[in-house]
């Protein structure tokens, strides 16, 4: 009987841990940008971030060449969000000698439907500031979870 109640213990606690964290991760490519992001959360109150990467490739040759191809991290990331079938990131690259003055800001959002668990749906906007043309851009984004 001991050997059962532990057994069940066990599995509890897996299934716990399980839903402990999630991971995300979001992508996007058309004429203007690609990119992909991918995300941890810890479960629990706040859902703290715990990880962020990803790359930015921006088709544009009016912007830095910084941002051709732009690694992201943690640092790159001023808000972040996911909570109840919502997904949002804010991402920034603030302006410096590599950029030519350039600042990028680039906000990710996204649902969940319903019916899928781990399928998001959504939109993105980037702007490119600072230089002699401002770039902007908007399209499609899909997500998904793991």
């Amino acid at each position: 009987m001991h050997r059962i109640i532990l057994t069940l213990m066990a599995f509890c606690g897996m299934a716990h841990v399980a839903q402990a964290e999630g991971r995300f991760f979001c992508s996007a490519d058309d004429k203007s940008a690609r990119f992909t992001v991918d995300s941890g959360f810890e479960g629990g109150v706040g859902n703290k971030l715990n990880h962020f990467r990803g790359a930015l490739i921006v088709k544009n040759d009016d912007v830095s060449p910084v941002f051709h191809k732009l690694t992201l991290d943690s640092d790159n990331l001023s808000h972040d969000w996911q909570h109840g079938g919502e997904l949002r990131f804010q991402i920034f690259r603030t302006a410096d000698d590599d950029s030519g003055g350039q600042t990028m800001d680039m906000a990710i959002t996204a649902d969940q439907p319903s019916k899928s668990a781990t399928a998001f749906s959504g939109t993105y906007e980037l702007t490119i500031s600072g230089g002699d043309k401002p770039f902007t851009a908007s399209g499609k984004v899909s997500c998904g979870a793991k």
